[in-house]
């Protein structure tokens, strides 16, 4: 088979996997993983070879640079304590758990052995996200794991770069010391940068499929010249993104509704090819072991999946502890639970950031083949063990239907109907009283009166979806339905030529 060839079986491959996870009510990258396992096993299937060089920037810039452009900083201010437990607490005890099995039991060299901390430390948001879309949560607990997926990359990945510099350069010297200090904050300042260029240059290619391209260009591109200049990607990337994102980024309806297809069907289409890649290589390096070696190698995934699991757990169960016991602990927020806390230790769940950096690493690391299948193994086991019972144990825990999502839709919509409507008293003729009787009702073909006074109804519901945000009112999920149907609703309103995503 061509390569061509072969990448069309895999996404059909992918496609049928998706279409199996949602009729068996499981997350997509449980079967996904399955599916590199079969993959790894069928006869002279193909293999697709990828520079470590560019692997980060593919799957991790894009992916990236989309969490941290949705995330609310708001959100952050206000679960920094749990967030920080999670993102930097949970990542580096993890990291150091593994790294001391890396050195005793693998005779890994110390920054090694810290790289292949950081590749197996960070949960990925994907498999949580897929489970939470079936059941509902209480929002704080949502907003917690989505907040953790965003700044635990962050944290792992930046453990990871510095792993392999000081590995490369043979130990921690001054000038390994000096690029790493300036790495963090030159990093997001250049972002920041960046972040101005390509909003400038937006401009120029507003409304057309060329502005859909630029954001993919925006990711690579930062994330690959903060590489050359030897400054952190990863805070270029979260730097870029969220200056973009809290200066207005957020574009036209037409733009945003366009781009969020888009950059969903990319995101789930790295995932895809990240898992049958996994397969591919897992085949070559079980073919290169001898019986022996890969038993050792095994034995050494096993250990290690364990101390991932259990350190999740000692870290999230402990701060859980010590917040319902101490309220210096938790701030102003309220108590966790016990049943928070177990799910929230459960929920974690490896994934693309893990294949990611276990693609990344050179030819010449010590002991390649061993970490590089330590860390499929821990996707492996992660995503079917932890992946396919986080449902049911949600449904035990009583955290099911906790916060009404309907209802809190239904809230809001009545919520955003008044601040429209409210936004139209006092204006004079017959196009307000029409939408103040039928405010959610649009007609395709409207007269330019009648569009001006629905757009000022629509301006006043943004500004109130967003204070509701900001409260805490609503969750990420809502906010974004109700964002796409104001989006709607003002696209109905636009002129046909303004409604158009142009070629040019």
């Amino acid at each position: 088979m061509t390569f061509f060839e072969s990448l069309l079986a895999l996404l059909f491959a992918a496609i049928v996997s998706l279409q199996a996870a949602r009729r068996l009510n499981l997350p997509y990258p449980a079967i996904l993983a399955l599916g590199g396992v079969v993959i790894a096993f069928v006869p002279g299937a193909p293999t697709i070879a990828i520079d470590p060089g560019t692997v980060l920037a593919l799957f991790i810039a894009p992916v990236l640079l989309d969490a941290a452009f949705d995330f609310p900083l708001h959100a952050a201010k206000r679960l920094w304590r749990p967030l920080s437990i999670l993102a930097v607490g949970a990542i580096l005890v993890t990291t150091a758990t593994v790294a001391w099995i890396g050195v005793a039991f693998v005779g890994l060299p110390l920054a090694a052995a810290v790289a292949l901390g950081a590749i197996v430390a960070p949960p990925d948001a994907a498999a949580a996200t897929a489970v939470l879309g079936t059941v509902s949560l209480p929002k704080r607990t949502i907003a917690v794991l989505k907040g953790e997926s965003l700044f635990n990359d962050a944290t792992a990945l930046l453990l990871f770069g510095a792993a392999l510099a000081v590995q490369a350069n043979g130990g921690f010297g001054s000038g390994v010391a000096l690029q790493l200090a300036f790495a963090a904050p030159g990093g997001i300042v250049f972002g920041i940068a960046s972040a101005f260029v390509f909003q400038w240059l937006g401009k120029f290619v507003a409304g057309t499929l060329g502005g859909n391209i630029l954001q993919f260009i925006n990711a690579f591109a930062v994330w690959i010249v903060a590489e050359h200049l030897h400054l952190s990607p990863v805070l270029a990337v979260v730097g870029c993104a969220m200056t973009i994102a809290r200066s207005g980024g957020s574009g036209s309806p037409r733009m945003r509704v366009h781009s969020f297809a888009v950059w969903a069907t990319v995101v789930f289409l790295f995932n895809v090819l990240a898992f049958l890649l996994m397969g591919m290589q897992a085949r070559l390096i079980v073919g290169r072991m001898t019986a022996a070696h890969l038993w050792d190698s095994l034995a050494v995934a096993g250990v290690v999946i364990l101390a991932v699991i259990g350190a999740r757990i000692v870290v999230v169960m402990a701060w859980n502890l010590l917040a319902r016991r101490f309220a210096a602990v938790r701030g102003d927020l309220t108590p966790p639970t016990l049943a928070q806390g177990v799910f929230v230790s459960w929920c974690g769940m490896r994934g693309l950031i893990t294949l990611a950096t276990a693609f990344a690493l050179p030819a010449n690391f010590p002991q390649r083949d061993v970490v590089v299948l330590t860390a499929f193994a821990v996707v492996l086991a992660t995503l079917i063990v932890q992946g396919m019972t986080l449902a049911p144990l949600i449904r035990w825990l009583g955290l099911d239907s906790v916060d009404d999502v309907d209802r809190e839709l239904a809230d809001a919509r009545r919520d955003l109907a008044a601040a429209g409507a409210a936004a139209l008293d006092g204006a004079p003729g017959r196009d307000p009283e029409q939408f103040r009787y039928a405010y959610a009702l649009f007609g395709t073909s409207v007269e330019k009166p009648y569009r001006k006074v629905g757009l000022t109804g629509i301006a006043a519901e943004r500004e109130r979806l967003e204070a509701l945000r900001v409260d805490d009112a609503i969750g990420d999920e809502s906010y974004y339905r109700l964002q796409e149907e104001i989006d709607w609703r003002e696209l109905s309103l636009l002129p046909e030529g303004e409604r158009r995503i142009e070629e040019s």
